[in-house]
């Protein structure tokens, strides 16, 4: 996607072929930074502390992060540390383990000084096949879009509604939910985007306008608790959302309000649908409610936030009283039964087990 006309991906190879460059977000929208990834404490540094985030991003970051580490060192020993470091840095996400898995199933059988090249290859093959899959969810996605505008009058804009950013930021490239609204663009759909906020780190507000703005897509922020307000009169024709981690059964965990939109969704007959890349399925479980570890990040993303002054200056404000205690949970899950549809790179699926099989008769 392009920032002030340029193109650019979330990350790339750095110039000097022993670094990884990334767009800062945590600086976004306020300014646009490039930081240099050097070592894999480096890569653990910008996952958790969420220079970069979104799941697949994530997960291509981390894959990175095993090369950067298996240049200084190749060892079997470095190889197990560098994977727990990296698995340690965001309990959620499941492209994180994928990522790390796949990296390490692939160098594990070479010997040492074939390691560091192999995991480059792959963890480039990984960025790559992530802006193809998310290609082709955006084409999934355009038939609902598509579906919603020839029900409306000519020209009228189709209005979709999203949460936190499951957009380009989230990825390399295309974004995952924002796919199918950068397809309708490019297909000449009108379409018009309500921008949840995502409180407490603002990720909608601070990143997905920022993109959209970038792009010339026509949107509008709103405070989290608007979007009922917007179903209830009949403004949001589609609800589409991210993932973190959907299990086999089709339950969805995504950034922490979704669970309440979908609630809303329900309530008003509004469509409710999940972007699902392949890579963020979790096989392995199916009830989201029981089995998903959901992170519990700093009581300081709730109680501080940071903003641009009139002077140009940005600064960190506190919100709450001082010595109030705050919990944020970073994630919620939606279940199945709440979910109109999975959009994935193979076409939608029901938000059930067997909808999902059907599309990936392989997975196990």
């Amino acid at each position: 996607m392009k920032v002030d006309g340029k193109p650019y991906r979330t990350l790339w190879p750095g110039a000097d072929h022993a670094s990884v460059e990334i767009i800062d977000q945590t600086r976004l929208p306020h300014e646009f930074a490039v930081v240099r990834l050097a070592t894999v404490e480096d890569a653990a540094r910008a996952i958790k502390d969420m220079l970069v985030r979104g799941a697949p991003l994530i997960g291509a970051t981390a894959a990175y992060g095993m090369w950067l580490a298996l240049r200084r060192d190749a060892t079997d020993q470095a190889l197990r540390s560098a994977t727990t470091l990296l698995l340690n840095t965001r309990p959620t996400a499941v492209n994180l383990r994928w990522a790390l898995e796949t990296v390490q199933a692939a160098v594990f059988p070479l010997d040492p000084p074939q390691r560091a090249a192999a995991a480059r290859t792959l963890a480039a093959r990984i960025c790559d096949d992530d802006v193809a899959v998310n290609r082709a969810l955006g084409q999934a996605g355009l038939t609902l879009i598509h579906a919603v505008a020839a029900q409306k009058p000519p020209g009228t804009p189709v209005n979709i509604l999203t949460h936190c950013n499951a957009g380009w930021l989230a990825t390399v490239d295309v974004g995952t939910a924002t796919a199918p609204i950068y397809a309708a663009v490019d297909a000449g759909i009108p379409v018009h985007i309500w921008v949840d906020e995502t409180r407490p780190r603002n990720q909608g507000a601070s990143l997905t306008a920022w993109e959209l703005l970038q792009q010339g897509v026509p949107h509008t922020v709103i405070a989290d608790n608007a979007g009922g307000h917007l179903m209830q009169h009949g403004q949001v024709d589609l609800v589409l959302v991210g993932t973190d981690r959907t299990t086999a059964a089709g339950d969805v965990c995504n950034k922490i309000g979704t669970y309440l939109k979908a609630l809303a969704a329900r309530d008003n007959g509004v469509p409710f649908y999940a972007a699902v890349p392949s890579s963020s399925i979790d096989w392995t479980i199916r009830d989201g409610l029981k089995e998903i570890p959901i992170e519990e990040r700093s009581p300081r993303e709730l109680t501080h936030i940071a903003g641009r002054l009139e002077d140009g200056r940005v600064a960190t404000i506190a919100l709450t009283p001082a010595g109030s205690p705050a919990a944020n949970p970073a994630f919620d899950v939606t279940p199945a039964r709440l979910v109109t549809g999975l959009i994935t790179e193979r076409g939608i699926a029901p938000a059930t087990e067997a909808g999902l099989r059907s599309l990936f008769p392989e997975s196990r």
